[in-house]
């Protein structure tokens, strides 16, 4: 039987999306609020610098962040929104030089994430030979996307992107869809949305199924199969992966594995990249 792992786009085709951290004004560490719980030592409020944040912008413990208590911090992805909206949007004028920036910039870093993220989706999306009968709906919402995120501050921090995203969402169902029509009914087993947080998973067969929005929280996953199961918005914090199948799978981020657990032999998309507290 065929495997049907639809071609993933290579790391270096979306740079644009990725986020660059130097080139940043530590916009996710001031823009967004923090609660304390597992994920966060110290509640603060949005437009509230972090104490952790330098004068330079950079994380003074960035590289302790888990020890510190701060695992919320290292499954955070902009996907490329914070520089963009600093060296683009304000062209290079920080709101630690320029206050009058500061209330306005916070207010488009979340919109510009919203639209970062759609982008990471729609170019994956592209990228999906199976998906060539909805490539030209899939362009224009991409090139609809970018002219969004190339508004100005003002009129990006009143933009209200949910229908946006709406539009964006059903096509990528649609793709999804598509990819998945290539596995064999029987199993492409539909769990979008599901309750399976703390699931004995270990070995399941998920190729091709639809986990969308799926609670996978802490859920045992280990050894399962994950090819080509549409995985947009699921949920994998301190979700064990060892040993897990990922490749070919759909809409999968780098935060979903930085938040989840696995080894050397999980097998990811080439576009991912092993997060460094996985163990050996």
């Amino acid at each position: 039987m065929p495997d049907h792992v639809p071609a993933a786009v290579p790391a270096g085709e979306r740079p644009a999306l990725r986020a660059d951290c130097a080139n940043c004004f530590g916009l996710c560490c001031v823009a967004l609020t923090l609660t304390a719980s597992a994920d966060f030592a110290i509640s603060k409020e949005a437009g509230k610098p972090c104490h952790n944040l330098r004068d330079d912008f950079r994380c003074g413990i960035h590289t302790r962040l888990r020890s510190e208590g701060f695992s919320g911090c290292t499954v955070y992805d902009c996907f490329g929104a914070g520089q963009k909206v600093s060296q683009e949007t304000y062209g290079g004028r920080d709101w630690r030089r320029e206050p009058g920036t500061a209330q306005q910039m916070f207010q488009v870093f979340p919109v510009m994430r919203q639209l970062h993220e759609l982008l990471w989706y729609l170019t994956e999306a592209l990228a999906l030979p199976a998906a060539a009968p909805l490539h030209a709906d899939l362009g224009q919402a991409r090139d609809a996307t970018e002219h969004l995120t190339d508004r100005p501050a003002g009129t990006l921090a009143e933009l209200d992107v949910s229908a946006h995203r709406d539009a964006v969402a059903a096509l990528l169902l649609r793709t999804s869809q598509l990819v998945r029509a290539a596995v064999p009914r029987r199993r492409k087993r539909d769990h979008r949305g599901a309750d399976l947080i703390g699931a004995r998973l270990r070995g399941a067969d998920l190729h091709g199924a639809n986990l969308r929005g799926a609670y996978l929280i802490a859920a045992d996953l280990t050894g399962a199969d994950l090819r080509v199961a549409d995985l947009i918005g699921a949920d994998f914090r301190d979700a064990e992966l060892a040993g897990a199948d990922l490749t070919g799978s759909l809409f999968l981020t780098q935060a979903q594995l930085n938040a989840a657990r696995g080894d050397a032999a999980t097998r990811l998309p080439p576009s991912l990249t092993r997060p460094s507290h996985w163990g050996p």
